[in-house]
């Protein structure tokens, strides 16, 4: 019986492969290095613009309103569920906030700054109550989340267009538009001032938290979070909450940017924040996720949709791609389950 040499063994051992650090990546990463890596060389060679300086602000903060929806739908999502309402909720907010805001406007002349307090918490209020909606239909109800949160899609966007007639909510503060919309906090544009803060403290919440731990023990195994003593219908009434009120959030400072209130703006949010998640590493199932993954999810999807801007790729067609990158997301998600599963045996 022969025995290899030690530099005979390590010229096969799969440590010292390119193959192993690419699966390994993969592994811990997902799919969203390579994704990135391909759009970055494609772009960059369809435009010269592509890697400006200016261009990447100009993503980043274009990118602010589905990083924040990407980061709520992330709670849905580690619970084993989805929301398919998030782009009604920004719907909702956007007509509720605003004519809100108009009516306290038209009231009080002299309180500005009252008048958007009231639209802001109204449209918060709006986002709240569908998000509360979910939780209970999916945690106490036993719904299934695809059902609960359609239907409950289906209701909102009836209202929001009951309420405006299908035509823009007009009559808001200057104020609000110019300094939420278009304004700068702290030497960044509002958006990504006001995406930072509440991201960090999401991230608190998920990692620091005996609460963060929850979700993922609920997403991960349901029962076995039951018999640890976890509520799990609490939990899981307090990720459709969080997802409803993040979705506001974006909502308010989407309708900020276009200065009135819509009812059909966020129709393409519940796909784009569903692929952000996914090709961020955040499992269908349940369970797996990180939120600085989904940051950076989100960014790639503004990534992708200003490069298709930037070569003239028309909009139709834009929605095929993100169609597509959901659906390369998914299959690599479960490739990304076999191959752990193989490393474990």
């Amino acid at each position: 019986m022969s025995v290899k040499s030690n530099s005979e063994q390590g010229a096969i051992s799969p440590m010292r492969t390119p193959l192993y650090f690419l699966k390994m990546m993969f592994v811990r990463l997902g799919v969203l290095p390579f994704l990135l890596f391909i759009a970055v060389i494609v772009f960059t060679m369809t435009s010269d613009n592509f890697l400006t300086g200016r261009n990447l602000l100009n993503v980043v903060r274009q990118s602010s309103y589905l990083t924040l929806v990407a980061v709520g739908q992330m709670f849905a999502l580690l619970t084993g569920g989805f929301d398919l309402s998030v782009g009604t909720i920004i719907a909702l907010t956007s007509v509720v906030g605003a004519t809100a805001m108009a009516a306290a406007s038209a009231a009080m002349p002299d309180s500005i700054g009252l008048a958007i307090t009231i639209g802001v918490l109204a449209g918060l209020a709006a986002g709240a109550i569908i998000g509360s909606i979910n939780g209970i239909g999916v945690a106490m109800l036993g719904v299934s989340p695809f059902m609960m949160t359609l239907g409950m899609s289906s209701v909102g966007f009836g209202v929001a267009l009951y309420m405006t007639g299908g035509t823009p909510v007009y009559g808001m503060p200057v104020q609000f538009a110019d300094i939420f919309g278009f304004g700068h906090l702290f030497g960044m544009p509002a958006p990504v001032f006001v995406g930072i803060i509440l991201i960090l403290t999401l991230y608190i919440v998920l990692n620091w938290t005996r609460l963060g731990r929850y979700f993922y023990a609920v997403g991960g195994n349901i029962k076995a979070a039951g018999l640890s003593g976890i509520n799990t219908r609490l939990t899981l009434f307090l990720a459709y909450l969080f997802c409803g009120l993040v979705a506001s959030i974006s909502g308010i400072l989407l309708t900020a940017r276009l200065d009135t209130g819509e009812a059909n703006i966020g129709t393409s949010m519940p796909l784009e924040s569903i692929a952000a998640c996914v090709i961020a590493g955040v499992s269908l199932r349940g369970g797996i996720g990180r939120l600085e993954n989904v940051v950076l999810g989100a960014l790639f999807i503004g990534l992708v949709q200003n490069g298709m801007n930037l070569a003239r790729i028309e909009s139709y067609l834009q929605i095929v791609v993100i169609g597509a990158l959901l659906i390369i997301a998914v299959i690599a998600d479960q490739a990304r389950l076999r191959v752990m599963a193989n490393m474990q045996d």
